[in-house]
C-alpha cells in the first residue's frame, strides 16, 4: 500500500469505526464466526490462515502496518470470516463497522473507487501465489515464499537480503501448504548450494537470482509479489 490512492483509503478507514489493542497470541477473529466488522491494522502484525479439513493450516498473509484485514465479509449475506486471523505482536487496529463500511461506500465514489482498487491489487497478489504452486510444485511454492519475505522483509546488507522476520520451518511449510520435512529438505539443498543461509531462524538470501530463475520469475512489481 505504497502508492498514493491507497495512502488516500487509509486515511478515509482510519476515520471511521474504533481503535482497538490486541495482544500477542490471541486471535482478531477466526474462522466461522459471525462477522461485523473489518479490520485496518494501525501498528503490529497479523498472521491470516486457513484450515482445510484435514486440519492441515495454510498461511496466507502476513499482515502489518496499513493492511486490511477481514474484507472478503462486505456484501456478503450473515456474513463470517472465512479466515483466521492470529495476533502475532501486540498490535494497534482500526475496526470498521461493516454496515457503516458499506453505506459509505454506496455514498462515496472515491471510497468506492480507491476500495476497489486496493481489493483487484489484493486479488492479483494472490493469484500469482497459486500461480507458482500450481505451476511449479513445493519447490516452486518455497522458492516463491522466499523471494515475497525478501520484497516485504528484506534488508539488504554486504552478505544478502536478511529476512527481518524469525520464522520456523513449520512456519515456511504453512506457508507451501506442504509439509516439514518437505520444507526442511529443501532448505537443506538450497544451504548446500550457498543459495541461502540460517541463523537464529533469520534467514539470509545469498543469490535471490538462483530462486527467481528456477521459478521462471516474471519480475512482478513488489506491490504484487509480496507476502502480505
Amino acid at each position: 500500500m505504497e502508492n498514493q490512492h491507497t495512502s488516500e483509503l487509509i486515511e478515509l478507514l482510519q476515520k471511521a469505526g474504533r481503535t482497538i489493542d490486541v495482544k500477542k497470541g490471541s486471535f482478531l477473529f477466526r474462522e466461522g464466526q459471525s462477522a461485523s466488522e473489518m479490520f485496518l491494522i494501525l501498528s503490529g502484525k497479523i498472521q491470516i490462515s486457513k484450515m482445510n479439513a484435514e486440519g492441515q493450516e495454510l498461511y496466507l498473509r502476513l499482515c502489518s502496518a496499513n493492511e486490511i484485514v477481514g474484507e472478503l465479509t462486505l456484501f456478503t449475506e450473515d456474513p463470517k470470516y472465512i479466515f483466521n486471523a492470529k495476533v502475532l505482536v501486540d498490535s494497534t487496529i482500526a475496526a470498521i463497522n461493516l454496515t457503516s463500511l458499506e453505506s459509505a461506500l454506496f455514498q462515496n465514489s472515491q471510497l468506492a473507487y480507491l476500495f476497489l482498487k486496493w481489493m483487484n491489487d489484493h486479488f492479483r497478489r494472490t493469484i500469482t501465489k497459486f500461480r507458482d504452486l500450481v505451476l511449479f510444485g513445493k519447490k516452486g511454492a518455497l522458492y516463491s515464499t522466499l523471494i515475497r519475505l525478501s520484497n516485504s522483509y528484506g534488508i539488504e546488507k554486504d552478505d544478502g537480503i536478511h529476512i527481518s522476520v524469525a520464522l520456523t520451518n513449520q512456519d515456511l511449510a504453512n506457508f507451501c501448504g506442504t509439509a516439514r520435512e518437505i520444507v526442511s529438505r529443501l532448505l537443506a539443498d538450497l544451504k548446500k548450494k550457498g543459495v541461502i543461509s540460517i541463523d537464529q531462524k533469520m534467514i539470509i538470501i545469498h543469490n535471490i537470482e538462483y530462486l527467481r530463475r528456477e521459478n521462471d520469475c516474471e519480475n512482478c512489481p513488489i506491490s504484487i509479489c509480496n507476502i502480505d
